[in-house]
């Protein structure tokens, strides 16, 4: 309860902030509405669930999570992942899943994995997402046009095939109102006087009033398609789980907590831009975890933070989570006394909302700025991540992205290691003289990691030193971190170098990198007196040795 105790520390339960906070919970309230049912329906379960989803995880996020402001619910990133799982594995599949996915995230919170999640690639991640709008957007063509079931086609490029066949069968009332709820989302914002209200439920205030009215015979609405919306709140059901179930979504439940920890992540990272109050991530993931482990116990599905909501939360003067707890009050009155005017809201309304939700999601415009401005290996790994998703699953697309975006980052790492001898005129003055003394001393500077990706770069520089003096001296003060693979190599070259009568000196190691050459065992093959923390000690060393081979010589 970190934000919890913070905002109540903050005294933004005072009596000042209380009507913002409340009037906020509202607003967003009726925000979540129509989202919440748009985003179930699209997912495969009925618009009561959307409901019961916005209810629960924005009740557990607000007391249990990690930011003040932060708005938990169903969302459109979700849509693709959940309505594959139902299809394949069923409604208590998909109830397994999510569960399962919490318990994830909760773990995930212990183990402190919240700062890693916020390093996904940006490439990948507008990729998939953009890839998931453009899955909505086709996926809602049957409830926006109204044209008969299509055959069931698994691959996208297939269903998209059958709809555009399928289009001159459109149903004309369910066009009309479709347009209508498109037209009424995109003018109402920019009326000054209507846009107090949430643009999404205009248009489906207006579409039910025209349904109600002219009872159009072919328009599918929500009393049609899932007899309504049940008064009251949902019971408790426990799913019966057992360990097939478990060993078969376990890939599914990783995949809706991975998706679900980087969306509600992002959405505490805007609202950290938006109310300089910085967010906790790893009690961020353990509130979502907790949302996602009692949602299905109620008849819910999988829920993340919600950036939209969230930002409507801030802009309405939303300050602690006592806003989130007001939209789920206003949710359950609006189940106990409006569920019955529920039944005529058409599903082409639904589809609009959809429509809008998915081109925000996209983000065209900074999609096409990106792919003209990013690096090209960013640029393709972004055009992968978006096509996989469009035409193989999210699953894959993500998988794909990082990996390629890992390689891509190794390889400049690769390129960043730079192994190179330094001139006498290039070091310290206070070292100059003792260098151009000696000739036969050589000092080579290692900047970069030294990792396994590195390995033939740095072999390459130093197996193959042109002349053989009598001592070589390695800086290692620009080498953040080493593997054992960079290690094992080192060890090898000193070996080879050793062979060819050529001491070798190692200096200025951070305590870090210095602490894994004792342990690999290097100092077995140096010596610890070739070992130094500094280079003006290490040079010292160098050039008494030097002196006493050449005394040895003279005898």
């Amino acid at each position: 309860m970190i934000a919890l105790k913070e905002a109540y520390n903050a005294g933004l339960f005072k009596s000042e902030h209380l009507g913002k906070n409340i009037s906020a919970g509202i607003v967003v309230g009726i925000v979540a509405m129509p989202l919440a049912m748009a985003f179930a329906i699209a997912s495969g379960v009925s618009p009561a669930q959307g409901i019961y989803t916005a209810i629960i995880s924005a009740f557990f996020v607000s007391i249990f999570g990690g930011s003040r402001v932060q708005i938990a619910g169903p969302t459109g990133a979700f849509i693709v992942l959940l309505s594959g799982i139902l299809m394949q594995y069923g409604l208590a599949g998909l109830q397994i899943a999510t569960i399962m996915a919490g318990i994830i995230l909760v773990l995930m919170s212990i183990a402190k994995l919240g700062d890693v999640i916020r390093f996904i690639p940006a490439p990948v991640i507008v990729g998939f997402t953009a890839g998931i709008g453009v899955t909505i957007w086709v996926g809602q063509w049957q409830s926006f046009f109204g044209f008969p079931p299509i055959a069931h086609a698994e691959m996208f490029h297939e269903k998209l095939y059958l709809m555009i066949l399928s289009l001159p069968q459109s149903h004309m009332p369910t066009l009309m109102i479709s347009l209508i709820s498109l037209a009424i989302i995109l003018i109402m914002p920019k009326i000054p006087i209507a846009k107090k209200l949430p643009a999404p439920l205009w248009a489906m205030i207006v579409a039910t009033c025209i349904q109600s009215y002219y009872q159009f015979p072919g328009v599918a609405t929500i009393g049609t398609a899932f007899g309504g919306i049940p008064q009251g709140l949902p019971s408790l059901t426990l799913p019966e789980i057992s360990i097939s179930d478990v060993f078969a979504l376990i890939g599914p439940a990783f995949t809706i907590a991975m998706l679900g920890a980087i969306e509600s992540l992002l959405s505490a990272v805007v609202a950290d831009g938006m109310t300089g109050h910085q967010h906790n991530s790893n009690q961020e993931l353990f509130g979502q975890g907790l949302a996602n482990i009692v949602c299905p116990l109620f008849g819910g599905i999988a829920a993340t933070g919600a950036i939209a909501r969230t930002a409507t939360n801030i802009r309405q003067g939303g300050t602690s989570p006592l806003a989130g707890l007001v939209h789920c009050v206003f949710l359950v009155l609006v189940l106990f006394f409006l569920a019955p005017l529920a039944a005529n809201i058409p599903l082409a309304s639904m589809a609009a909302i959809l429509f809008v939700v998915s081109y925000n999601m996209s983000d065209v415009p900074n999609f096409i700025r990106l792919i003209r401005v990013a690096p090209r290996a960013d640029s393709l790994i972004l055009l992968i991540t978006f096509f996989l998703t469009i035409f193989t699953d999210l699953v894959v697309a993500v998988n794909v992205g990082v990996v390629l975006a890992i390689l891509q980052f190794m390889r400049k790492m690769v390129f960043s290691v730079d192994v190179h001898a330094i001139h006498h005129t290039e070091i310290e003055p206070q070292f100059q003289k003792e260098l151009e003394h000696h000739p036969e001393m050589l000092v080579y500077t290692i900047e970069g990691p030294l990792f396994f990706g590195a390995v033939s770069a740095f072999e390459r520089s130093l197996a193959h030193i042109d002349k053989d003096p009598k001592s070589l001296i390695l800086r290692f003060e620009s080498v953040p971190f080493v593997d054992l693979s960079g290690l094992k190599m080192l060890n090898e070259i000193v070996k080879h170098l050793q062979k060819r009568g050529i001491e070798v000196y190692l200096c200025e190691a951070n305590p870090q990198v210095r602490r894994h050459m004792y342990r690999a065992g290097l100092f077995r093959t140096l010596g610890r007196k070739y070992l130094w923390r500094k280079f003006s000690t290490a040079l010292e060393k160098c050039e008494a040795d030097l002196a006493e081979k050449n005394k040895h010589k003279e005898k």
